[in-house]
This record gives C-alpha cells, structure tokens and sequence, in this order.
C-alpha cells in the first residue's frame, strides 16, 4: 500500500470514527458497506477489516461517554459477559456462511432495525431515563441475543443493543449508547480474533481506518450529548438506511 492510499484510508477512518462516536457503534456499521462498496471486499473480509477499526473505537468511545454519564458496572458486566460468550458463537457460524447470502442477510438486518427506530421517532412515549425499568439481571438476556447477532454480522451488538434499551428498558438514547458499547467492547474483540484465524482480514486497509477512527471518535461522542434526543434517534434511522442501501446496491 502507497503513502497515499494510506493516506485516504486515514481520512476514510476519521469519518467512520466521528460516525461512530456520534451513534455509539465504534463505526463498524457503516465501515462494512463501506469497505464493501469501495474496495470491492466479500461480507466477511469486509466485517473483519472493520473490526480492526471498531475494536479500538469502542474502548474509546466507552471511556467517552462513562465520563459524561456514568456507567453502571453492574449493567455494564451483566451484557458484556452474556455477549461475549455469544458472540463467539456468532463469528464461529460466521466465518463458515456463504459471503453473498451473508451480505443480504445483514442488509435484512439493517432495514428492519431502521424502521423499527423510525416508529420509535413518531410513537408517543413517556421519555427515557437514567435508570432502569426492568431488573438489571434482564441485561444478560439482552447481550445473549445481542452478542450473537454481533458475532455474525461483526457490529459489536451495539445497534441491536441501543433501540431495546431505550424502548424495553426506559433508558435515554444516550445512555443506551453507554451501555451498547460496554457490550461491544469484549465482543467486537474475540469477534476480530475469530475472524483472523479464519483470514477474514486486511490488516494493512485496516488499521490506518484504526488510527483515524481513534483521532475523530471524540468528537462524535461530543456531538451526540450537544442534539436533542428525538434528532439523534431519527440521525440513527437514516444512517442505518442509507447503510443498507449502499450495501443492497453493491454489484
């Protein structure tokens, strides 16, 4: 890879990192279609590479987002360890699918979790909160389905994660983001060990995405706490679209 390629990469991460850091995601979601799209990579070397990105990412936005609200360690350990034994399960069963159908599989994904945030926008409710409507232990549950979806389509959970905290467990659009990425941080990681063992991943295209992503991350977490809850939630749905559209259109 040329110094200016290199370059580019860099730029490209500093944009997924901003992203990232805006909806709590480590930037994996789009970075997949992303990688896809532009440098013509299968589904599972595409959710590999972006795992070298995401990984570093999500520890930082983690860091970001407990200094400006609190994370409980109970909560937190309660999906991540439920996610990370299922997530290994998830990126096992990966690695050994069909690339195209993995590829349609995760824009079926997408659209669905899009519209199901985007009746989130317009249905009425009473408003998120800082603590919890259900049992915390109710939590392992949630990383369990969500570590395994992550697993397999290599997003950390955290997109699945985000719209059942905010919706079944009351919790703000903010703090659900906190707690997303606590269940991605371990996940994401044997997420990426998986999918190296199997060569399902370019480390060369990968870490100067890695290194941008760190550079920018901050000022999407910074961003995320400045907009009002309802603009942030329809932020999330039609990032999540235009995801699935780029992804749907790859020839």
């Amino acid at each position: 890879m040329n110094p200016l390629d290199m370059l580019l990469n860099l730029v490209l991460g500093l944009g997924l990192g901003t992203l990232g850091g805006l909806f709590g995601i480590g930037g994996g979601l789009i970075a997949i279609p992303t990688l896809g799209v532009l440098f013509s990579l299968d589904q599972q070397l595409a959710q590999g590479t972006a795992l070298v990105m995401v990984v570093p990412n999500v520890l930082l936005a983690l860091w970001r987002y407990h200094q400006r609200n609190r994370i409980d360690p109970r909560h937190a350990l309660a999906l991540a360890t439920s996610g990370f034994c299922f997530a290994l399960l998830g990126a096992r069963w990966a690695v050994s699918l069909d690339a195209e159908r993995m590829r349609m599989a995760f824009v079926g994904f997408l659209v669905a979790l899009a519209f199901y945030n985007f009746a989130k926008v317009f249905l009425r409710h009473g408003g998120g909160g800082t603590e919890l409507r259900h049992p915390w232990p109710w939590l392992g549950a949630l990383g369990s389905g969500a570590g395994l979806l992550g697993g397999l389509f290599g997003v950390g959970g955290a997109v699945l994660a985000t719209p059942v905290l905010t919706s079944v467990f009351g919790t703000t659009q903010v703090i659900a983001q906190g707690l997303s990425l606590a269940l991605a941080a371990p996940s994401t990681g044997v997420t990426l060990a998986t999918y190296a063992l199997h060569d399902h991943v370019d480390w060369l295209l990968g870490i100067p995405l890695a290194v941008g992503g760190l550079l920018s991350i901050s000022w999407g977490v910074r961003l995320a706490h400045s907009l009002p809850e309802r603009v942030l939630r329809a932020m999330f749905c039609g990032f999540l679209l235009l995801c699935a559209a780029s992804l749907a259109l790859k020839v």
